[in-house]
């Protein structure tokens, strides 16, 4: 269960405790007051106090000093306390009805303790029955309550009133937020991809800021993506501009000269062999980012890594040796795993060749195949000796088109390394440049053993 059902709970507990506080302080405060409203005199610890005292008046005084105490009540304490003796007479005079007296003679007899009324036994025989009606109540409950005390209405307003305070906290607290996530939705559709909902959050820890974090991945993946493919399409009608330009100009000098056509079709024949290296290196790139499991090329099969990486720096040592660098390769033992070695193959060879066209002359570009002593991953690592990369720009250069400042101009239109991560991670693995002590990249290629999406 979420954190946002606990909440939901303690609210609606904290709610139900409330309410039964409520109307137990309630009761105990009218009841201490005014006595409940199912008997017709006031019940409670001041009701007590006024009849104990009074009772000791009669008995020690007699009926006039009850009579004095009486109306000093009355008329300064507001309290007004009946004294009826055997015949039905009231002390001071005050008519009762016959069903309030015949009420307080009763709860009087009630045994063993009597509640709200008093029968006091003067020594002469005679005796009082002594009682507060509730119908001589405060200004306050008269206005408060102006008939019969609501004790059955009680409860139900006091749970009504707490819930509905509770409710609206909590409907404050859950919907407040969601407000903001439909802000920043309909900002996003609208094309703002910059907007944010993880500070309106707050301190939240709870299902629905954690609703607030996905939506700020989700809108930073958006600008991510969006910005990559603004720049790819960029990227991809400058390269394609330059071997166009040169196609048309082709055309042009043979139009113009016809002694010159042998010349201007083999222009022509290689612009148009750059633009279909250009095209089939996109759609490969395109199919590895797509992860479409149809559209990659080679099936899948169990092959050696090691020998795979060892076969691509043995092509890689022979062509190098022609602009005066070489390759040494470093690697034994055995390293199976089930994927499409026709991708592997070009990533490895990718990093290699890219390592060969920019380190120095006369260096040697090292490649080091190893499996972790746990025998759960294979590595590859392949160092050269060339100018190395900005250390703000090594995430950078495995994205498409991207071409370091600090790089000198080479062949190629900068989507090898790119479509070498992808080929990597395409099978769960990881890809990782830094630069090297002493002036050098060094690119660091990690392939799970068991693997297993490859390509998918």
């Amino acid at each position: 269960m979420g954190r946002l059902f606990w909440k939901f709970l303690f609210s609606f507990w904290a709610a139900l405790v409330a309410s039964v506080l409520a109307v137990s302080a309630a009761g105990w405060v009218v009841s201490l007051t005014y006595g409940s409203a199912d008997l017709p005199v006031e019940v409670g610890p001041r009701a007590e106090f006024i009849l104990n005292l009074s009772a000791s008046t009669l008995r020690h005084g007699g009926e006039s000093a009850l009579r004095d105490t009486l109306e000093e009540w009355q008329r300064h304490a507001n309290v007004f306390l009946y004294a009826v003796d055997d015949q039905g007479h009231e002390l001071l005079g005050r008519s009762l009805p016959d069903d309030l007296l015949a009420r307080a003679r009763r709860l009087a007899a009630d045994e063993p303790e009597p509640q709200g009324a008093r029968r006091v036994r003067r020594p002469n025989g005679t005796s009082y029955l002594l009682f507060i009606p509730l119908a001589q109540r405060s200004l306050l409950e008269r206005v408060l309550f102006p008939g019969r005390l609501p004790w059955e209405w009680l409860p139900l307003v006091t749970a009504m009133t707490a819930s509905f305070c509770f409710g609206a906290v909590l409907a404050w607290y859950v919907s407040r937020p969601i407000h903001h996530l439909r802000g920043a939705f309909a900002a996003l559709a609208d094309g703002h991809l910059e907007t944010r909902v993880g500070p309106l959050m707050g301190r939240r820890r709870d299902e629905v800021a954690d609703l607030g974090r996905d939506f700020d991945r989700m809108a930073q993946r958006l600008s991510t993506l969006i910005g990559a493919q603004r720049r790819l399409l960029h990227d991809v009608s400058h390269e394609l501009r330059s071997p166009l330009a040169r196609l048309q100009a082709s055309i042009g000098l043979a139009r113009q000269n016809p002694s010159r056509v042998e010349a201007s079709l083999e222009r022509i024949e290689r612009e148009a062999e750059r633009v279909d290296d250009l095209v089939g290196e996109l759609l490969t790139l395109s199919r590895l980012e797509a992860g479409v499991e149809d559209g990659l090329p080679g099936a899948r099969e169990k092959v050696d890594l090691v020998d795979l990486v060892a076969e691509v720096a043995s092509d890689a040592h022979f062509e190098a040796q022609a602009s005066r660098r070489s390759v040494a390769f470093v690697g034994d033992g055995e390293a199976s795993a089930d994927v499409r070695p026709e991708m592997l193959h070009r990533a490895f060879e990718n990093v290699v060749r890219n390592a060969v066209k920019y380190t120095c002359e006369d260096s040697t570009v090292q490649v080091q195949a190893s499996v972790t002593p746990a025998r759960d991953r294979f590595v590859v690592t392949v160092a050269d000796r060339g100018p190395g990369v900005p250390e703000g720009e090594l995430g950078a250069i495995f994205e498409p088109f991207y071409r370091s400042a600090a790089a000198q101009p080479a062949a190629g239109f900068g989507l090898g390394l790119a479509i070498a991560r992808r080929a990597v991670e395409a099978h769960d693995g990881t890809v990782r440049a830094r630069n090297r002590d002493g002036g050098g990249l060094l690119v660091e290629i990690s392939l799970p053993l068991a693997i297993r999406r490859a390509g998918r």
